[in-house]
C-alpha cells in the first residue's frame, strides 16, 4: 500500500511537471546572455527612436566594416570631412570621449564625406588621422560615393535630409538612433546624452 501511495505521488508530480511550459530557450546571439540586471541599466528607448540602417564601408587599411558588426555597443556616428572646420573642432572632444569610454562600450565611427565628390586618398587620410591623434574608427568609400549614399539613407530614415557636416547620431546598443545633432558639439554635451547608454 505504501509503495502504491509513493508511486501515485511521483506520477502526479512528473505529469504536472511535463505539462508546465519550460523556461529554457535556445540562444541565437551571445548578446542574449546579458543578465536582466544589465538590461535594466539601459534607459527606455524614446518613442521617436528609429532603427539605424546597416551600411558597409571600409577603413584606410581596406577592412570592410558594417554597422551591424558593432551591435551591442553604443555608437556615436559622425558624418564629417577633413575639409570641414567645425568637424575639426570636434575631433579633440571625440578623442577624449573615445579614450574615456571605449572600455564601457562606446564606439565612435567617423564617416568621411568627400568634398566635391573627390574622396581623400588612404595615404592622406592616414596622415591626417595621425596628425589629429584619431584612434577611433574612420570609414570611407569602398568604390566611390558609398558614404554619400549612407548619408542620404540616414536622412531618409529619420525623415529629414542630412545636408551638412558635422552631423552626429547616437545609436544605442540595440541599433536604434536615439539622438542627433547638426553642427559641432562639445565633449560635455555628447557625454550627457551618451551617459545613460554606457
Amino acid at each position: 500500500m505504501r509503495f502504491l501511495n509513493i508511486f501515485l505521488i511521483l506520477s502526479a508530480i512528473s505529469s504536472f511537471s511535463c505539462q508546465t511550459k519550460q523556461k529554457i530557450r535556445e540562444l541565437s546571439e551571445p548578446q542574449e546572455l546579458v543578465s536582466n540586471e544589465e538590461r535594466k541599466k539601459q534607459p527606455e528607448r524614446p518613442d521617436y527612436a528609429i532603427k539605424a540602417p546597416d551600411f558597409e564601408l571600409r577603413t584606410i587599411k581596406g577592412d570592410i566594416v558594417k554597422l551591424s558588426d558593432l551591435k551591442g555597443k553604443v555608437v556615436l556616428l559622425n558624418f564629417w570631412g577633413t575639409w570641414c572646420g567645425p568637424c575639426l573642432q570636434e575631433i579633440p572632444d571625440f578623442n577624449r570621449l573615445y579614450s574615456k569610454y571605449n572600455k564601457k562600450g562606446l564606439e565612435i565611427v567617423g564617416i568621411t564625406i568627400p568634398r566635391s565628390g573627390t574622396p581623400d586618398s588612404d595615404k592622406y587620410l592616414k596622415k591626417f588621422m595621425k596628425k589629429w591623434d584619431m584612434e577611433y574608427l574612420i570609414l570611407k568609400d569602398i568604390h566611390g560615393f558609398e558614404t554619400q549614399m549612407v548619408m542620404i539613407e540616414y536622412g531618409q530614415t529619420i525623415g529629414r535630409p542630412l545636408t551638412g557636416v558635422p552631423t552626429t547620431l547616437i545609436i544605442d546598443r540595440e541599433g536604434y538612433i536615439v539622438r542627433g545633432y547638426l553642427g559641432p558639439r562639445s565633449e560635455s554635451v555628447f557625454y550627457e546624452d551618451l551617459k545613460p547608454y554606457l
